[in-house]
């Protein structure tokens, strides 16, 4: 500790971020400071922390730091720094999907409606998220149904023919010239309304075209309609009476037990409760009001920020609110409701996140034996040297020689981290030679060490080959040629599940039962898996591109139209001759061509 109390005496009064590190220079957590050297000494100090920190703490060998101008950017700096090495200790958080919207393109002269994921800065409109059990396709198809605006990105500039959305009432066919730009904004109009949350006039006009369906004893259509009625009244019944039906918020609450963190999200819009969902943290905070903080500044990078926060009265809202003004350009208003509706609001947040809290613990703790402590028993059971954070597991896939593809798949602390896979085509191996193509891909990946690309590609602290004893000897020559250091290297062979080192000429047998053996298993599957996609992605692709070559009249630009539009031969066969002739340079007598060859060769 000698060290650790000397650079403590020499931390800076400045703002700014510091990194805790572990005896292998690792990374194990990031944190921000107003005072860098007040918060740093606080983990030193022999007063009471939270068993996480305790834990941590117990593995800091080393700290570095960096200054910043404020506290803002220091916040914005410890966001960045933790999703790129993912330290160990720190918010992670793992339900990071974003919901569907549905966006009105009104750049464009007849504005069409589609779902998208992404909030951009376009002057577009945008309504979501679609959360709770609705189904935003639903949405879109009511929207259609009642008001026949365009879903399509056919351009509407030139003459064109209207397609079969026109004859059957569910598009007005602005692209083939059959409505006015006056009268096509005008149905804009009421569609917006209707996505504002106006689902009135949306039921009533499905309602008459049940009861016409109906009428007509067209009853399988008369029940769709009666569903899509039922679905607005669900939207409907969500809304919130005493809420002003223009607010637009997210509700924010935080649990804890000391040891887990839980937060719930609930999120209203056009005072309507959308839905709501909950994140388990595992953090090493020292205080409830940091880890919030951290939180917040964390989900709103990938999530739509709404125009105002509700949240609980220990976050630090004046330096969020500049925060995002900074960072967004966005004037947010974090209120810390005590009374009324939206402190109800809060309460229903801070319930469902105690509830998450206490009906997941178990599964975290199972977690851990599955991911981190399956990592330190690795360590032990196999002797390695150092702790194996950072894994990576690499296989090949190809028949006969054809199409011989690489996988390389990361694992972090025992779980998947999908954002760092890889693919690799073999470029240099004639033939089916595994031993050679897994020697060329593990160059390949081991070149890019101590080089620009590293940050990317960061240095692993084991290799996981998927073989026996062959195979673990043929890239063992692989690094001793490179010079490789510091890198563990062990092969997993599937008949008996035994593990070879280079410690020892005898493989290691673990317990079926043991949770590093299942960890290495779902490593070793999930190496197959995505190598496996990979080669039936590029066979399906070479074969149909084949296939087409043999075609007279498809050349190489409408071959690689047709490969981009349909990918495989499957809808290809299954496309009608509309589909075929939307293909830029497919032709009518083209299409039937193309058609007729499928039929009769395949």
């Amino acid at each position: 500790m000698s060290v650790l109390q000397e650079k403590l005496k020499l931390l800076p009064e400045n703002p700014g971020v510091y990194i805790m590190l572990d005896e292998y220079k690792n990374i194990i957590y990031v944190g921000k400071a107003r005072i860098l050297k007040n918060r740093v000494r606080q983990y030193f100090h022999n007063s009471p922390k939270p068993e996480k920190v305790m834990k941590m703490v117990e593995n800091i060998k080393d700290f570095n730091y960096i200054i910043t101008a404020s506290e803002i950017d220091a916040l914005a700096l410890e966001n960045n720094l933790i999703k790129k090495y993912k330290p160990k200790y720190n918010i992670l958080l793992k339900d990071d999907k974003t919901y569907p919207y549905i966006k009105a393109d009104m750049r464009e002269e007849f504005p069409n409606f589609y779902i998208t994921r992404k909030i951009k800065k376009d002057g577009c409109r945008y309504f979501g998220p679609f959360m709770g059990g609705i189904n935003c396709k639903d949405i879109l198809d009511t929207l259609q149904l009642t008001f026949a605006v365009r879903l399509c990105h056919t351009k509407t500039t030139g003459k064109k023919r209207e397609c079969l959305n026109y004859h059957i009432s569910r598009c007005a066919a602005p692209c083939a010239g059959k409505i006015t730009r006056e009268e096509y904004m005008e149905r804009v109009k009421k569609a917006l309304n209707f996505l504002d949350g106006n689902y009135k006039m949306g039921a009533e006009v499905l309602k008459e075209k049940m009861l016409t369906a109906a009428e007509n004893e067209n009853f399988e259509l008369a029940l769709d309609y009666k569903n899509k009625i039922a679905m607005l009244s669900k939207l409907e019944a969500k809304r919130i009476t005493s809420l002003n039906r223009y607010v637009d918020a997210d509700i924010i609450a935080y649990a804890t037990n000391n040891l887990y963190s839980a937060v719930n999200v609930l999120v209203t819009r056009k005072g309507i409760m959308q839905g709501g969902t909950s994140f388990a943290l595992d953090e090493a905070h020292l205080n409830d009001s940091e880890a919030l903080t951290g939180f917040i500044s964390q989900y709103y990078s990938n999530h739509d920020i709404p125009a105002e926060i509700i949240c609980e009265e220990f976050c630090e809202k004046e330096l969020l609110q500049n925060y995002f003004k900074e960072k967004f350009g966005r004037n947010i208003e974090i209120t810390v409701a005590k009374q009324g509706d939206k402190a109800k609001l809060l309460k229903m947040a801070k319930e469902n996140a105690m509830d998450y809290l206490e009906k997941s613990v178990d599964k975290i703790k199972h977690k851990d034996d599955m991911t981190v402590n399956a990592c330190r028993r690795l360590q032990s059971l196999l002797g390695l040297k150092t702790y194996p954070r950072r894994m990576e597991c690499y296989d090949i896939s190809n028949i006969s020689g054809v199409d011989k593809v690489g996988s390389m798949v990361v694992f972090i602390d025992g779980e998947a981290d999908r954002s760092s896979y890889r693919r690799f085509k073999i470029k240099t191996v004639e033939g089916a030679n595994d031993f050679a193509s897994l020697q060329e891909v593990l160059t390949r990946r081991i070149k890019k060490l101590s080089t620009e690309e590293e940050a990317k590609f960061p240095k692993p602290d084991l290799i996981i080959i998927d073989g026996g004893k062959g195979q673990l000897s043929a890239i063992k020559k692989t690094f001793e040629n490179l010079n490789v250091e510091n890198v563990e290297l062990i092969s997993l062979a599937k008949r008996e599940e035994e593990v070879f080192t280079l410690y020892s000429d005898e493989s290691v047998k673990i317990n079926h039962r043991d949770y590093s053996l299942k960890m290495l298993q779902r490593i070793r599957d999930e190496a197959h898996r995505f190598a496996i996609t990979y080669f039936r992605n590029l066979h399906s692709k070479r074969n149909l591109s084949s296939v087409l070559s043999e075609i007279s009249g498809i050349g190489t630009i409408k071959r690689k139209a047709l490969l981009e539009k349909f990918g495989t031969l499957d809808k290809i066969m299954r496309a009608d001759l509309e589909e075929l002739t939307s293909v830029e340079g497919i032709s009518k007598p083209l299409a039937l061509a193309v058609k007729e060859y499928l039929e009769n060769n395949l």
